[in-house]
This record gives C-alpha cells, structure tokens and sequence, in this order.
C-alpha cells in the first residue's frame, strides 16, 4: 500500500488516541457542576485527572504535527478554513489547563469557583467543537478549485456538524463521567453513576442518528470502505450499550472500558467513511482533497514512517507507565487528610 494511505490510517489513530484519552478529560471537567457538591469533592473530581491531562493533550499536537508533515495541503485548508473554531479550542483548551493550575492557589471561594467555571467552558467548547470539525471534514465543505475553503464559521454551524458536535459533547461527557466512577469513592462516585444514567437516553439517540445520517452522506459519493465504517459504527453501538449497562450493575472498570471502545469505533466510523477523502469539496467533487493529491512527498513519508516505527512504542509505553503509578482512587478521605494538612 501507498506510504500515503498507510499515514491516513496512522493520522486516524492519533486522532483515536486523543479524543479517547482527552475525552474523559473533557467529560470530567463538565462533570464538574453536577457532581462537585463541595469543594472537597470538586478536588476529588479534579485530582482524578491531574496527574495526566496535560500527557493526555500532547497527542493532538502529535497528531497535528504528523498531519502537517504528511498531508501539508490538507493541513492548510483544514487550519486556514476552521481557523476560527480551532482558536476557540485552543483558548478554552488554554483556560482549562491555567484554571487546574492555579485553583488552588488560594482558599477564596470565588476564586475557586470562577475557575471551576473555566474548567467546564474549557471542556465544553472543545468537546463541541472537535465534533463539529470532524463532521465537516467527513460531510464535506466549500473549496474552489486552489482548494481554499470558500465558507465561514457559520459554514460550519449546519444541522450535520452540530449534531456530530452534541454527539462527542455526549460521549466524552458519559466517558468522563465512567471515570469519576472508576476514580474515585463515597458520594462522587455514587453521583457518577447514577448520572451516566440520566445521559444514557440523549447518548444514545445522539450516537445513533449520528452513524445512520455518516452513512447517507458517505453513501453519496464514493466510499469503498463505507461497509467498514458501517461494521464499527455497530460495534461503538454495542459498546455504547455495554457500558450503559456494565454502569447499570456497578461495574465502573467495564463501564469505562467499554466507554473507551464506544469513542474509539465511533471515530473509526467518521474516519473510513471519508476515505478515500481527506476533505471533499461540497462546491464541486473535483476540488476535493484526496489522499493523493494532499499528501508529502515519498521521501518524507518514509523518513515519518521510520521515526513513528522507533518513537510511537516508547511513547505508548511511558503513557501506560504513568497509568499505572496513578492508578489507585482518588477518596474523599486522602483530600480532607491534605485539606487538615494544609
């Protein structure tokens, strides 16, 4: 297979990666609210991601970066078309990581509080708005024939990318909220659950419509893998409902296992149903942009190949390392030990 081809897959799976390990992240934070009775168990809430949010950030750089050096057309059209809905998400991403960084620095209640407030904007926008893109890169947008998007934000604001947009917000929030479950203890934990039960009816509704509405859109063009897309848009359906009912039982590991399964064939669903596209023009098929005709050189695919061969497993196996020395709950009686402490 073409190196071209090989990197579409390779870039899918940073993307994979990110929304799976950030989406909790993001779920988390918009947790906040609901499940932060006080500001005891808002630090418990928090503290179950803050050892690994900012790891867990780092792969959308990675991915961005290997997009730019693999697929430099797609990555200018992507970056100077969405340019306004990414800068909303780099802010609110910015905002996020100043606010779990200096909440803590004082014992004022508003000052707390207007952080916690950032936090969940934080998590909110971007867990819209990353659906939002996706969705427009897979339903397609306006580009001439130089391949220069040819629309606005607004552009972007339609029926399809806002629903694929509620549809993340949906499954990082419920992914977000497994983990509160599997992370902490006493009360939050409670809460969690039976707050992963009040999402479960919109989830699914979101998730649902979303596969069947890919699947009509990717059906009118060409689409050699949309069988494929279809197959793990079943397989995140099932998953979905596996972890509703893992959540059902009280079984927080499997819930949130299963919840990481749902996020990451429902991305491989949005993912094989562009192919062989990387950004289809809705002006005009033949302006599309095709794996082909956006890609680097082979020389320059190869060399990314080689350096994703040697670095991608020691990667991988530092993330793993750091999961595992923070693996235990974070309880309700190791924050109020700290609180007296301090």
């Amino acid at each position: 297979m073409d190196l071209a081809y090989v990197w579409f897959f390779i870039v899918g799976v940073l993307f994979v990666g990110y929304f799976v390990l950030d989406g909790f992240d993001f779920g988390v934070g918009m947790s906040l609210p609901f499940l932060g009775k006080d500001d005891i168990s808002r630090r418990q809430i928090i503290n179950t991601i803050g050892p690994v949010w900012d790891l867990n950030e780092t792969w959308v750089i990675v991915a961005g970066a290997c997009l730019f050096a693999a697929f430099p057309e797609w990555y200018a059209t992507l970056f100077s078309g969405f340019y306004l809905a990414l800068l909303l998400i780099l802010l609110a991403l910015i905002a996020r990581g100043v606010s779990f960084e200096y909440r803590h620095q004082r014992e004022s209640l508003k000052w707390k509080r207007g952080f916690d407030t950032m936090i969940v904007v934080g998590s909110v926008v971007p867990a819209l708005l990353w659906g939002v893109a996706v969705g427009n890169i897979v339903q397609g947008v306006p580009l001439d024939a130089d391949h220069e998007f040819t629309g606005s934000l607004l552009t972007l604001l339609n029926p399809y990318g806002l629903w694929v947009g509620v549809t993340t917000l949906l499954l990082f929030w419920l992914h977000g909220v497994y983990f509160i479950g599997l992370k902490t203890d006493g009360q939050v934990q409670q809460d969690a659950m039976r707050l992963a039960r009040r999402l479960a009816a919109p989830t699914v509704v979101f998730a649902a419509g979303c596969v069947i509405w890919t699947t009509v859109i990717a059906a009118g063009r060409e689409a050699p893998l949309l069988w494929l897309s279809v197959t793990c848009g079943v397989i995140a359906a099932v998953a979905l409902l596996a972890s509703l009912a893992a959540n059902w039982v009280k079984r927080d590991g499997w819930a949130f296992t299963a919840g990481a399964v749902t996020i990451v064939f429902a991305v491989l669903t949005l993912w094989l149903a562009l192919f062989p596209y990387v950004m289809p023009s809705s002006t005009d098929i033949a302006n599309s942009l095709t794996i082909e005709n956006a890609s680097s050189t082979d020389y320059t695919l190869t060399i990314m190949t080689w350096a994703a061969v040697i670095f991608l497993p020691l990667v991988l196996l530092y993330q793993g390392w750091t999961y595992w020395i923070f693996r235990k709950r974070v309880t309700r009686s190791r924050i109020e030990q700290a609180a007296a402490a301090h």
